[in-house]
């Protein structure tokens, strides 16, 4: 055997050992990232599992758990794939960062869209009104039509449709106006001379015979302040909250009536002139 011989099988003995070694860390490798994607799996499905049970444990609309359960999912499978590729010795750095670039542009150009979605989300799973809720915001009021995915639609009294972004709703303060009871109030002004007493035992009356009207807690009739042309009086019943206007309106009329009745003045603007001599 010459020396070239020597020199070539001396070379393929580094070559098949070179083999070797990358085989055997190449099969390390595979063997890890099968245990890292069948256990990821099996995983993924008990988050899945406990993210499920815990949205049907709120009640939560079908089209918002299904799609929740999808977000979920799609987020665990991802993590469980840049988790195999890194098992196999691929660099997941770049993987990682163009993600992360693509997942930046995208929440910029929709930042609008995803905030009304989380706010939508918020509403259905939290519950601070519901359809067929009367509810009033800084700038409008009306019952709630429906809840959509990034607005809220009122149908107001004059029957005008409010398209309402939900990252408004959920961000701002809301008045929900569909509750068991409700305070009804009004204040009546009467002439000055009028016997105090004798116009709140007449308002008592009339409220005492409108049995829709709570006798507890019971009926509050107060004076609350002198103004310049009447004495103001103010008068807080409870009733249920689907009475309110009927209540409401029905009292003004029963308390009208019953004012010109008895002879109680109503009181109107005056104004006093002094000739100077």
């Amino acid at each position: 055997m010459n020396l070239l011989q020597v020199q070539s099988f001396s070379n393929m003995e580094k070559i098949l050992s070179t083999l070797a070694e990358e085989g055997t860390s190449l099969g390390l490798s595979l063997l890890k990232a099968l245990v890292i994607f069948f256990i990821g799996r099996y995983i993924i499905k008990f988050i899945n599992k406990i993210v499920r049970g815990l949205l049907n444990k709120q009640n939560t609309a079908l089209a918002v758990k299904t799609f929740v359960g999808s977000l979920v999912n799609i987020v665990l499978i991802v993590m469980l794939i840049v988790s195999v590729i890194g098992a196999l010795g691929i660099q997941t750095t770049s993987f990682a960062a163009l993600i992360a670039s693509a997942g930046v542009a995208i929440g910029m150009a929709l930042s609008g869209n995803l905030s009304n979605f989380a706010g939508g989300l918020i509403i259905l799973l939290f519950k601070p009104f519901k359809i067929g809720d009367y509810i009033s915001t800084s700038s409008v009021g009306g019952t709630v039509a429906e809840i959509q995915i990034f607005h809220t639609i009122l149908n107001t009294p004059d029957n005008v449709k409010v398209y309402i972004p939900n990252g408004l709703l959920s961000s701002g303060y809301i008045n929900n106006y569909t509750v068991e009871q409700r305070k009804i109030e009004w204040t009546f002004g009467v002439d000055y001379g009028e016997d105090f007493e004798n116009v709140r035992k007449t308002i008592l009356d009339v409220v005492a015979q409108e049995p829709r009207i709570f006798s507890d807690p019971a009926p509050f009739v107060e004076l609350i302040n002198l103004a310049d042309s009447s004495i103001n009086i103010v008068v807080r019943v409870w009733a249920k909250g689907s009475d309110y206007w009927d209540v409401f309106f029905l009292i003004n009329k029963l308390v009208y009536a019953k004012f010109n009745e008895v002879g109680i003045n109503f009181p109107f603007p005056q104004l006093t002139v002094h000739q100077a001599k």
